[in-house]
């Protein structure tokens, strides 16, 4: 199979990574960019390859799958119009500005048969990547996304911005139906919410409560993960996670990093162990979720994170912003 021509629309910060990744992306090639910014576009395409598109028509004509960073509020239109010429899309978070813009995306793209995968980056963090060989059935989740204020970003509530990729890797991780969402936040420096709570409980018994702010002194992205016999510690920062699990002590497949202690009331005893599961070595997460879209246009498989998931995502944010306003 020949390689496939890619397009990056839009060409701010996300969009020049996006350049710069799918540039030495395996089985494609940069075919064009495009920026309502010539001069920003002409830079990109001398450093990365490609030609600038004259415009999204242009773009389409000579492209097979096409890569859009631009603000959300134009996701919709953008690509709406690639679908409906069969072309795929990676779409970054959130999916579209409204879940209305959606759901009739998700079916326009499963009417044409057209591959969408958005980006929520932090499910290919290496730390949740590192989870993989691991049960993962959550009975309770705390997680903390905080950080410095940021001009960029505050056109939208801080739940949009930030807390959209704890719910949809929350989401992922409990399998199981929203049954009700407890939330609230305020707005500090912006017009929006810039710290938000929020408390879900699931139809399985799960419950996640999710904080989120851009006005924090200092970073943190943790999610601490309880269920039956295990406690999971997840650092997005530093691409960590912790496990620390009862196992039989009989059980040969288990390689703990330390023996912390052994449980011998009732019946039968249990060994207490610390886990740090291997990451992938110079793992990019950026770079993985893109390769992963290439693969995915070539192959005609369904991407990890598609339309329906990330609409899912935007449901359960859209209606977190709804409680707090």
């Amino acid at each position: 199979m020949s390689d496939i021509k890619l397009g990056v629309i839009g060409l701010g910060h996300l969009g020049s990574l996006h350049a710069k990744m799918l540039s030495s992306a395996e089985g494609a090639v940069l075919e064009a960019v495009y920026d309502i910014d010539t001069k920003t576009a002409e830079r990109i395409a001398g450093e990365y390859g490609g030609r600038v598109a004259a415009d999204l028509e242009d773009m389409l004509d000579s492209v097979d799958a096409l890569s859009i960073a631009t603000p959300t509020s134009t996701h919709f239109d953008i690509a709406a119009e690639a679908i409906r010429r069969g072309t795929p899309v990676f779409l970054e978070k959130p999916i579209t500005e409204t879940v209305e813009q959606a759901r009739q995306l998700n079916e326009l793209s499963e009417e044409h048969g057209v591959i969408v995968q958005v980006g929520h980056i932090e499910r290919f963090n290496p730390a949740i990547v590192a989870l993989d060989a691991y049960d993962i059935a959550p009975l309770f989740v705390e997680s903390h996304r905080l950080s410095q204020f940021n001009p960029r970003g505050t056109d939208v509530a801080v739940v949009l911005d930030l807390m959209i990729h704890d719910i949809d890797i929350i989401l992922a991780l409990v399998k199981s139906d929203v049954e009700s969402i407890d939330a609230s936040g305020i707005a500090v420096v912006s017009e929006s919410a810039d710290i938000a709570n929020a408390r879900i409980k699931f139809t399985n018994g799960c419950v996640a409560n999710i904080t989120a702010s851009r006005i924090s002194q200092n970073k943190m992205r943790k999610m601490r993960m309880f269920q039956k016999n295990a406690y999971i510690s997840i650092d997005f920062l530093q691409g960590l996670a912790e496990v620390f699990r009862l196992v039989d002590p009989d059980d040969k497949d288990v390689s703990p990093t330390f023996m912390l202690g052994q449980i011998d009331k009732g019946t039968v005893k249990r060994n207490i162990v610390y886990e740090q599961p291997p990451v992938p070595k110079d793992h990019n997460p950026l770079k993985h979720e893109l390769q992963l879209f290439v693969n995915a246009v070539r192959e005609g498989t369904r991407p990890i994170v598609d339309g329906r998931a990330a609409q899912q995502a935007l449901e359960v944010a859209e209606e977190i912003v709804r409680l707090i306003s």
